[in-house]
């Protein structure tokens, strides 16, 4: 019969012993801090010119994401293209959450029009949906008509002279007069700005006598350097409540925008409702509140899972518009 020997450590073994038994529990806690999101500055993207309505409502949710986050928020403007360079750049970049942008209309859009790096169901972790805009057709004060049936009358009499300026080929404010235009009949000259700010310099600078674009208009119409004359959503807008639809009008254009915030394909879900938690916060904030009523743009909140499914909605419904305005791309 065998007999065990007591074994008989010293407190020094003990010691040693035991933090090699807690150490495996207390590395862990050690590399979370180190990893845990965000730990470092993230880039969002506004694919607009600084100085316009959509760089200073970006710029309100970065500050106050930032805030939620407790981390800064640094806006990078990547202007052209229809809005769509913000995409672009984006799903080349990591997707661990320090790389996002603001999702335009557009990047459902133009995929069907040209050829694009990126595809916006397949590439895109949609966030958060946040706002919309609010679009209008609004001309200078001086201009020979006072109505939008005023200016059918004269786009009529003077086919292809009547210039306007939207934001870019292929963006909603283009198509929406586009589809309008055709529907009345009349043959407008289309003028491609960057962004609004541009817009709104030529405009107010006499160089184009009618725009179609997001409210920075909203300013000037009340100051009477401008004159709106329609705007084109599927209501009036509370601003403007005397100002009549283009639908009201006699045409059958509606054009509605919602945007938000999106990051690259394979994010970790942890992270996604990190940043979909702090920016759904960001619509709490009386600043970015303020912001937006200063643009007329409204609260369209979608979590993540709802602005997914929008974007695959989009995307499908903006393929049969692009279509029938026989604008698609070719091959």
């Amino acid at each position: 019969m065998s007999t065990r020997r007591p074994i008989n450590l010293s407190r020094r073994q003990i010691l040693t012993t035991a933090a090699a038994i807690a150490a495996p529990a207390i590395l862990p806690a050690h590399v979370f801090a180190q990893d845990k999101f965000p730990s470092r500055p993230i880039k969002l993207i506004a694919p607009w010119p600084t100085g316009g309505s959509s760089d200073a409502v970006m710029r309100a949710f970065a500050e106050s994401a930032g805030k939620a986050l407790g981390a800064t928020v640094i806006i990078e403007n990547k202007p052209g293209a229809g809005g769509t360079l913000g995409a672009s750049a984006m799903v080349t970049a990591a997707p661990d959450g320090y790389t996002l942008t603001q999702l335009p209309l557009g990047i459902y859009r133009l995929p069907h029009m040209q050829t694009m790096g990126f595809d916006p169901v397949k590439d895109i972790t949609h966030i958060a949906c946040l706002t919309g805009y609010t679009f209008g057709i609004a001309c200078t004060a001086d201009a020979p008509f006072k109505t939008l049936k005023d200016m059918v009358a004269y786009a009529k009499a003077n086919p292809g002279k009547l210039e306007y300026g939207h934001t870019g080929t292929g963006t909603t404010p283009h198509l929406a007069i586009e589809e309008f235009s055709h529907k009345a009949g009349i043959e407008l000259n289309p003028i491609p700005f960057k962004g609004s700010a541009e817009i709104m310099q030529a405009i107010l600078g006499g160089h184009i006598r009618v725009m179609s674009g997001t409210t920075e208009f909203a300013p000037h119409v009340q100051s009477g350097k401008l004159r709106l004359l329609a705007t084109l959503g599927s209501q009036r807008n509370k601003a403007f409540p005397d100002v009549p639809t283009v639908k009201e009008s006699g045409w059958d254009t509606i054009s509605e925008s919602p945007f938000g915030i999106g990051g690259p394909k394979g994010m970790d879900p942890a992270v996604v409702k990190v940043l979909h938690d702090a920016f759904k916060k960001t619509l709490e904030d009386p600043a970015v509140l303020a912001t937006l009523d200063k643009f007329f743009q409204p609260v369209i909140y979608m979590n993540s899972a709802d602005y997914t499914a929008y974007g695959e909605r989009t995307f499908k419904a903006e393929k049969a518009t692009i279509e029938r305005l026989g604008l698609a791309k070719k091959g």
